[in-house]
């Protein structure tokens, strides 16, 4: 189950980076959006960091993504969905 967990946290770190390039936003200005050090946002992409489901729901809304997509979505499915917007 470990395992699992962390795959599922792994996926989720893609998918916040995969829609952070495609948005073509830097980690820089993620991590000034969201009030702490470039390091400490890298280690979110990482999947070093876990994150609170509050942080989740920030970084989406600075993404301009439903957390609910950065959770269940395929990375490539999620860049074409918001390919519009």
């Amino acid at each position: 189950m470990s395992n699992t967990i962390e795959a599922k946290m792994r996926a989720v770190a893609t998918n916040i980076r995969k829609i952070r390039e495609y948005r073509d936003y830097t980690q820089d200005y993620l991590a000034m959006k969201l009030g702490i050090s470039q390091n400490a946002y890298s280690k979110i992409e990482l999947a070093y960091t876990r994150i609170t489901l509050e942080r989740l729901v920030q970084i989406a809304q600075i993404l301009e993504v439903d957390s609910v997509d950065l959770l269940n979505g395929n990375a490539e499915d999620l860049v074409r969905l918001h390919a519009g917007k």
